[in-house]
Order: structure tokens, then sequence, then C-alpha cells
């Protein structure tokens, strides 16, 4: 996982994908998989930006219904299946119960709605929609009799871009975290790229016939200030913001809930312990980097909640919050709510060589599919690429013949001393990865030190060497969420054994 030397113009890339979000990862999966020469870099950590930063959904996206997204609605659903199977560990179904409030939207406009989600894509392994009554022991507020039910998924939305990333690397791809795109020319029919290391400022150039700018918020300033060319579109950044606090209700179940301003709020099961409730939609202006939520948001999002649950919650309840902007291609839409989540690609080349492919758009549920498209575009640029493979493939840590719940079972035989939540979090996070830092390990003595919230040395040393870990946030916030259990001396703990083991200073 070193840095290579720069890559000369004898020996060029076919691309550099700019952006390790989940955009970028997955074209950088699908392209490594069909025989390319692939290099991604990432100016920070891959999914820290708004890829982990999302709802943590797979999903069709109901409410797009109501603004006529079809062709968007019915990939997502497809879209669903075929994650469900190929990362079973990271995509699991989850049933969402919707509230009924006449007053907002009529019973027969929810009917229909929920009888085309049920039908405009494959829906092979989850149940249709039904209706239903809430009972007394209900978690809903007293008022609130009767709803709708039906279902989508869930994900660990930073360990999808992971994933693909190690996909991506086990195809041959030069992974690089850290890593800023500098600038780009066009010479003798290749691009000339700079990029910089970010931990050492050192400047390497590389040679590559094609460029993908996945860039995300970031898309059009690559564009007009790394490429020095106008961007085809602009991006509206769109601010989504989100609260975790301690559970609302004991079951498995999500809830969707409807507001007078027309959009909805989810409330998430998360981390065994906690509800995750979001999101905002609002413009935002400023540097998606500093984004953050916001007073308003706060209000609005325990306001909904405090509507529809018979436990209400207070801002001193909220234990974890987080937000991030949503790059959005500008269809000049008026609300923020309204502007299409649908994906555009552009491409740019120079006498049909040095292609540049721009990404704007997209949400979690389609990378897959949006990448599959990236490729459909860079085709008449790689005449010795080869077909489309990802539909079928499972993604790293994903091919469970005895499935997730057998290998749940695989490990608490294998290892007693753990708790089964420690194990569901290996399950539902590495999948059969998780063997690579469990093997041969034959007592709790053999996990290495102990950080705190299920955390051992053993799974640290192999988040370093195995997922490119840099500093103490990538394995604390995205690599695993237990930054949300730990606390300071647990913290200060773990900082100084990557300090001491590994050389890494934060």
């Amino acid at each position: 996982m070193d840095a290579s030397v720069g890559i000369t113009p004898a020996t060029p890339l076919d691309l550099i994908i700019i952006g390790g979000g989940i955009n970028g990862a997955g074209i950088a999966a699908d392209a490594a998989g069909r025989g390319l020469k692939v290099l991604i870099c990432e100016q920070q950590d891959f999914a820290s930006a708004t890829s982990s930063a999302s709802s943590k959904l797979i999903h069709g996206g109901l409410r797009y219904l109501e603004h006529y997204e079809f062709r968007l609605v019915k990939e997502a659903l497809q879209e669903r299946e075929v994650l469900l199977k190929i990362a079973p560990h990271l995509v699991k179904p989850m049933r969402f119960v919707l509230p009924h409030q006449p007053h907002l939207r009529p019973a027969w406009m929810i009917r229909t709605g929920l009888f085309l989600y049920d039908h405009l894509g494959k829906r092979e392994s989850l149940e249709a929609s039904r209706g239903v009554r809430f009972a007394e022991d209900s978690a809903l507020d007293e008022k609130i009799k009767q709803g709708f039910e039906y279902a989508d998924c869930w994900v660990d939305d930073a360990r999808l871009v992971i994933t693909n990333i190690q996909s991506a690397f086990q195809h041959g791809a030069n992974i690089r975290n850290r890593t800023s795109f500098v600038e780009a020319f066009r010479e003798n029919h290749h691009w000339k790229v700079v990029l910089r290391d970010e931990q050492t400022q050192q400047l390497s150039t590389h040679y590559t016939k094609g460029i993908v700018n996945a860039a995300g918020p970031w898309v059009a300033n690559i564009l007009q200030q790394n490429i020095h060319m106008q961007s085809p579109y602009k991006v509206r950044l769109i601010k989504g913001s989100h609260i975790v606090v301690p559970k609302l209700h004991n079951g498995s179940e999500a809830y969707i809930l409807q507001n007078n301003d027309q959009r909805i709020v989810f409330v998430i099961p998360y981390l065994h312990d906690f509800s995750l409730i979001g999101t905002t939609d609002i413009e935002y202006k400023g540097d998606p980097r500093r984004v953050k939520i916001s007073a308003t948001e706060i209000d609005y999002l325990i306001n909904i909640t405090n509507n529809h649950f018979k436990q209400h919650i207070s801002e001193a309840d909220i234990v974890y919050s987080y937000a991030g902007v949503r790059p959005l291609c500008d269809d000049e839409s008026s609300a923020p709510s309204a502007i299409t989540r649908d994906y555009t690609l552009t491409i740019d080349h120079q006498d049909g060589h040095t292609p540049l492919l721009s990404v704007f758009g997209g949400k979690i549920t389609t990378y897959r599919k949006l990448a599959e498209a990236a490729m459909e575009k860079l085709i008449p640029y790689f005449a010795n690429m080869e077909k489309p493979w990802t539909q079928h493939t499972p993604l790293p840590g994903g091919d469970l013949s005895e499935g997730v719940e057998g290998l749940q079972q695989q490990l608490e035989q294998a290892l007693p001393w753990l708790e089964p939540k420690i194990i569901d979090r290996y399950v539902h996070s590495y999948g059969h990865c998780c063997y690579q830092f469990l093997e041969g390990i034959q007592g709790p003595e053999m996990m290495g030190p102990y950080f705190g919230a299920g955390l051992y040395g053993c799974e640290v040393d192999y988040l370093v060497k195995h997922e490119w870990v840099n500093q103490i946030d990538d394995i604390l916030w995205r690599r695993t969420k237990v930054g949300l259990l730990i606390n300071r001396k647990q913290y200060n703990h773990l900082a100084y054994y990557l300090e001491k083991q590994h050389n890494l200073v934060s």
C-alpha cells in the first residue's frame, strides 16, 4: 500500500479517479475489475465527507415519487436487491413504519405510492407494504391510530465505501488516501497529473489516459480551479443533519415521519442502544468541510420527533450529531427537497483521447449503477475494457454461503468469551474478512490491548494494515462507529498505541 513512483508517459495509467467517496470508490472497483490500470486519490480519508454523513439507508426513496422521479426510484429499488446479495454483511432489510397524518397526505395517495414502490422494482427478498393499526403499547403518540409499513434497507455507509476500495485494491488499483489532486494538463494524448501527499507534502507526477472527477461537493471546483475548464453544471450543496439520542423504541423497525413542510424525517435504530434521527434539507453556501448542524435544525428534528413519539426528547438527550452536504446537480428547483437526487455524468475529450468524466449528484443506493454508467461512457476510449461484473460478484467479506446468521453463530462458538454485541459488529462490518484478525485467536489474552467499546488491538492492527487508516478518527468514526461509545481515557490509550505501535500521530 506504499505510494509508488510517478507513472511515466511510456507506462501510463488508464484512469486517475479523484474522490474517495462512494461514487469514486465504486468506479475504482468497477474499472479495476475490468482490467484497467487505476489510481484513486482522496484528499482526506475515504468516506470522510458526504459518504459518512448519510441517513445510512439503501432505499428507493418513497418521497421521490411525489416529484415523478420514477426512473431513479425504479433503479434504486432494483439496487436494493443487488446490494443485499453482494454485501449481505453491510446491507440488511429493515421495516419502515409510516404513521398516517390525514391532514398531510391522504391515505389513497400513500397507498398509491406504496403500490408503485412495491412494483416498480423487482422485489425478491423484501416483503410487500401493508396497512397497520397501532395498539396501546405502541411507541407512537396515542393520537396516532394507524399507518403503513413497507420494506427498505439499512447500510453502514462508510464501510460500504471502504469495502469498494478494498475491491479496487484486490483488482490491482493504486490506493492513495490523504492525497490531493493538484492539477492536470493534456499533453500528447495523455493527462499529466500532479498529486500531493498531504502527510509529507511531497508532489508526484503521473500520466494517465483518462480522469474521473468524482469529487462530490468539490466536483465543479476541481474542474474550474485544478483542471482550468468551465463546469458544465452548477452544483447545489444541500445540508442534511442528524442527531443521535438514546433509543426511542425497542423494536427493530424504523419510522418515517411526515412534517407540515411536506418533508420526512427518519427515526432509525442505531448501534443497539440509540436512535438516529434525520435528515434536514437546507441550502448550504459554505465550505463542505466545515458543515455542522445548526440550532434551528436541532429544534426541527426534536419537534417532529416529539410530535410523533410518546417519549419526548430535548437537546440534553443528544449524544452525537453530524451534518453533511449532498452535492446535487442544479436543476433550478426552488425548494431543496425538490432537487433531483438523480446523477448526471458528463464527458469531455480531445480528438477522441484524454477523456475527463465528471460525476454530478447521485445517492449511495445507486452508486453501483452510477459506476456502470460511467464505465459505459468510457468504453470508446478503452478498447480492451472487459465486461460489467459487479452485479453478481460479492464485495470483500460478502461471500457468505452460511448467511449472516450462520457466520454469527460460528464466531460465537469459536469466541465464547466475546460479547455477542461485539461479534455482531464484526459480522456486520467485515463479514468473512474478520477472520483476517481473528484467525488463530484462542483466548481474550490473544486479542491485544483493549481500548473499550469492544475495540481490541487485533482489530486496530488489521485496520491500519488493510484499510488505509492514518489517524485515530479514521478508526473511531468511519471504519467503526465506536467513537460514540469510548471515553477520553480510552481515546488517549488508543492514540498512544497508534503512535507507538504504528507511528501514527493524529
